[in-house]
């Protein structure tokens, strides 16, 4: 098996090293040095050298390998397909509408019933992956990330790492809250419950979360969040250190029948293998049931 990618080089493309083209694409150093020792690299149908310069119009071939990988075939036993909600998917991406109640992946070899068995069985057995990118609570609603080659995901990882992918929640919340702001309290481990992170708790990282209030009932507001970092359970505690936890938490919040009323709304991000500055959008419709609870 092998991923194999061939892109035309925009007419916009400054004459660049080959070698430099590739690090702007955010290849990794080390799959640069594979793909340049055994010439998987080619332009116009030919191998060249690193530190020559390649042109607008020509065309570029990379050819991955799965000893290119440490782990090139993901541990995921396929399950049924039948939850799966597909919201955007190129031959490289796929961003589901994950559901309420299931976990994002397995912790357990054979484990079946998450996201990511779904995920697997709707692929089918001609592809490797999913590869996970990003991750949601199991009670947690709405878009998420992953790709369906190994050679994609480092690039995506960086594109995360440097904040050119933005995640934007939906959460009902209690209480009354207004306008907008930003949370900046780091978040640790809690000393008291394993289970749970607190603000200034254990090891503390630091954390970035803004707020925009957009709608309110009585004793509820629903805010739009969206994230400069991606600690641990960082919205529910923001909130709920704020005096504001999400509508039906079991962890931060009052005793409810509610289940949690967080929603991965929408995902901006860039296409792996581009030089421009274009971002996709795709947006996730919330459950049926999401505005719908007993609040406090």
């Amino acid at each position: 098996m092998h991923w194999r990618y061939t892109m035309t080089l925009p007419a916009d493309t400054p004459a660049t090293p080959l070698r430099q083209l590739l690090s702007a694409w955010l290849i990794p150093k080390h799959l640069i040095h594979d793909l340049r020792i055994s010439q998987r690299v080619l332009v116009n149908g030919s191998y060249r050298a690193m530190n020559q310069l390649v042109m607008a119009g020509e065309t570029v071939q990379l050819t991955f390998l799965p000893a290119d990988f440490v782990e090139p075939f993901p541990n995921v036993d396929p399950d049924s397909a039948a939850t799966v909600a597909v919201l955007y998917e190129t031959a490289d991406l796929l961003i589901i509408n994950k559901t309420r109640g299931s976990k994002t992946h397995p912790n357990q070899p054979g484990e079946r019933g998450t996201t990511l068995n779904h995920v697997a069985a709707y692929l089918g057995d001609d592809q490797p992956g999913p590869y996970i990118l990003s991750r949601l609570d199991q009670e947690t609603t709405g878009a998420l990330m992953m790709t369906k080659t190994p050679a994609v995901v480092p690039i995506m990882v960086r594109h995360i790492a440097d904040k050119r992918v933005q995640r934007t929640y939906l959460a009902w919340v209690h209480g009354t809250l207004h306008g907008s702001g930003t949370f900046t309290a780091p978040i640790g481990r809690d000393p008291d419950d394993r289970r749970k992170r607190r603000v200034d708790g254990l090891h503390p990282q630091s954390a970035v979360t803004h707020y925009e209030a957009i709608d309110h009932r009585p004793g509820a507001t629903l805010v739009k969040l969206w994230l400069e970092t991606g600690r641990t359970h960082q919205l529910r505690v923001h909130l709920a250190a704020a005096g504001h936890p999400l509508i039906g938490d079991p962890l931060y919040g009052p005793a409810s029948h509610d289940r949690l009323r967080l929603h991965c709304w929408r995902l901006v991000f860039p296409q792996p293998f581009t030089l421009n500055d274009a971002l996709t959008t795709v947006t996730a419709p919330v459950p049926d049931d999401f505005d719908h609870f007993s609040g406090n």
